[in-house]
């Protein structure tokens, strides 16, 4: 399974604004394609149905849903907590909440993981200092897999901040589960994204492309993919962001 990429959505049902199924409905319609499930204070049975319910949305568009905690709740993937369990559970998919270089030394098997803050964050305001795209790039460059940003990412220029520093994308909450319009978010932080790994090109007449940012390479778009190409750990090749979508 691949790992995720671009924009990722983590949920907060007690922050979305307008339920949490038509937060992640309209973060879907805006090109992201990849959502970490978390409510982990509600029942199995609950949540399991919650599962479920963003699943079938995703599917549409051939996205993942990704459960935060060991149990996959009847899918393949899971992303842990940095406490465990070790060693990870051999699941299609797993990834894990990483803070600074010892957390990263521990990973085994572990197919990607997310390291935060990179800055100041009001859901989770007892880790830090924030690293900063400076300290993000030091740890991305001695990660032994593909590395999500985590932590305050609010805005477009902090997600091209995140991809300039070697971060195969940004997992955000806050700034879509409380947006007035999930889907004009997600679109414009998706596109920020796309943008970013996107190959520059000369003027008309000036010869060839330029070279890729750091390794990139340009895509054919896929309906509903997310691909990846890595170099070593690399970074992914665009989501296809279509005019519905946006």
């Amino acid at each position: 399974m691949t790992p995720p990429s671009g924009v990722v959505v983590l949920t907060d049902r007690l922050v979305a604004r307008a339920g949490l199924e038509r937060v992640v409905a309209g973060a879907v319609a805006g090109g992201v394609r990849w959502v970490v499930l978390r409510e982990k204070d509600l029942p199995r049975a609950e949540r399991a149905a919650l599962a479920a319910d963003l699943r079938a949305i995703l599917a549409d568009v051939g996205g993942t849903l990704i459960v935060a905690g060991p149990d996959p709740l009847g899918g393949d993937a899971v992303h842990l907590p940095a406490a465990g369990p070790y060693p990870p559970p051999p699941h299609g998919l797993v990834g894990r909440s990483c803070h600074h270089q010892a957390e990263l030394n521990r990973l085994t098997t572990e197919h990607y993981a997310t390291i935060s803050p990179v800055w100041p964050t009001k859901t989770k305001p007892g880790y830090g200092p924030p690293l900063g795209p400076d300290g993000l790039r030091k740890l991305v460059e001695s990660s032994p897999v593909p590395l999500l940003a985590l932590g305050g990412v609010e805005t477009p220029e902090q997600v091209t901040a995140c991809v300039e520093a070697g971060a195969v994308g940004a997992a955000v909450l806050g700034a879509l589960m409380r947006a007035k319009d999930p889907a004009e978010t997600a679109a414009t932080l998706t596109s920020a994204y796309v943008e970013a790994v996107t190959p520059e090109l000369l003027e008309p007449g000036a010869g060839s492309a330029r070279s890729p940012r750091r390794g990139l390479r340009p895509t054919v778009p896929t309906q509903g993919s997310s691909l990846t190409a890595r170099s070593g750990h690399g970074r992914p090749q665009p989501q296809t962001v279509t005019r519905e979508e946006q």
